[in-house]
């Protein structure tokens, strides 16, 4: 195959340069010589106070890899690390890559080149596909065990108020009348585990509205020492959605940010619009982003990954029902709910999409 005598292939520069992955390299003293735009998005570092840095300094993120980078040197032996938790150099937050290190020869001298394949993205995904996987499953079951309860629950209730009229001793009948009421309670309580029957009602609507309506019914009952601030985006467009469904989600997340903190703290409402999310296997263009976020103890390791599940809750008096149920009916609009936690930082996010997923 010819090459035509205008060709002019790209620069080596320019070709490091655009890289989508995060490429650093070191020298024989594991100091940076050159690092491309995409890791210093992904470290939150800039090149030029970078370079000429040992690597513990230039990125403290990765001061925990040096004695592995210094045998791959000394050795010039490639590794690769998968789902490697760092912590991010500019913040609190972390970030999960791939890093693959990469002997080779600079001139006459050893150095490594460092990859890093972003995966914080793609295991979020991974994460909520099977999260809503496992929320259909448990709903069929809920459904099944709904269907198996409320027939003899219902023969129950009838024979107990069959009793009722036979028994002319008014204080054996208040035996009946208690059957009666824990039948209904037990019919209210698996309905409730059900959730609505019917799609969504949709209508055009203001999520600030909704968000104000809900903020005003609980701040009159939030303790003095409790604080409820508003970040809101006024520039975000109204959507399509189910006015009392989506009010009952957010009365739900408010509701448990006001019973984390207690009788002191602070609770967040903001709002934001996030481009190019995915959900459920669709890249959405468009979506709204509702952060309901709290200063609590936060939510513990083990109950985490298990807080949308049916039952599952911290606190005696509650049901467990509560997160499941938000869940779904944020699922039935084409969204979810995410959360993240630790210790004086435990945020709640609902993401409903504005269009209809890319196919």
């Amino acid at each position: 195959m010819s090459v035509p005598v205008s060709y002019q292939a790209p620069s080596a520069d320019i070709m490091f340069d655009n890289l989508a992955t995060a490429v650093i390299c070191l020298d024989e003293d594991l100091r940076v010589w050159a690092i491309n735009p995409a890791a210093e998005v992904l470290f939150g570092v800039s090149a030029r106070h970078s370079r000429g840095l040992r690597i513990d300094r230039a990125i403290v993120a990765l001061a925990c890899q040096r004695e592995r980078l210094e045998q791959a040197l000394s050795e010039g032996a490639a590794y690769t690390e998968r789902e490697l938790r760092l912590p991010h150099s500019g913040s609190g937050d972390g970030v999960t890559v791939d890093c693959t290190v990469t002997p080779f020869s600079h001139g006459d001298q050893p150095a490594l080149a460092l990859e890093f394949l972003a995966l914080d993205r793609h295991l979020r995904i991974s994460r909520d596909d099977q999260m809503r996987n496992q929320n259909l499953a448990n709903r069929e079951m809920l459904r099944g065990l709904a269907h198996e309860i409320k027939n003899p629950l219902g023969g129950l209730r009838g024979a107990a108020q069959l009793l009722e009229r036979e028994i002319a001793d008014r204080d054996l009948s208040d035996y009946t009348g208690v059957i009666i009421r824990e039948a209904d309670r037990l019919q209210n309580l698996v309905d409730g585990m059900l959730g609505p029957r019917q799609p969504p009602d949709l209508v055009d609507l203001n999520i600030h509205e909704a968000l104000e309506h809900v903020r005003r019914l609980l701040a009159a009952d939030l303790p003095p020492g409790v604080t409820l601030t508003r970040d809101y985006d006024p520039s975000l467009p109204r959507l399509r959605a189910d006015r009392e469904q989506l009010i009952q989600v957010l009365f739900n997340l408010i509701g448990n940010a006001a019973q984390a903190v207690g009788e002191a703290g602070g609770i967040l409402l903001r709002t934001r619009a996030q481009r190019l999310f995915t959900i459920g296997g669709h890249q959405h263009r468009l979506v709204i982003r509702i952060d309901v976020a709290d200063d609590g103890p936060g939510i513990t390791e083990d109950l985490l990954p298990r807080i949308f599940l049916p039952m599952v809750t911290s606190r005696a008096e509650g049901t467990g029902m509560g997160l499941p149920i938000a869940q779904y009916l944020v699922h039935l609009h084409g969204g979810i709910i995410e959360c993240e936690s630790r210790p004086g930082d435990t945020t709640f996010s609902v993401f409903l999409p504005l269009e209809t997923a890319d196919e």
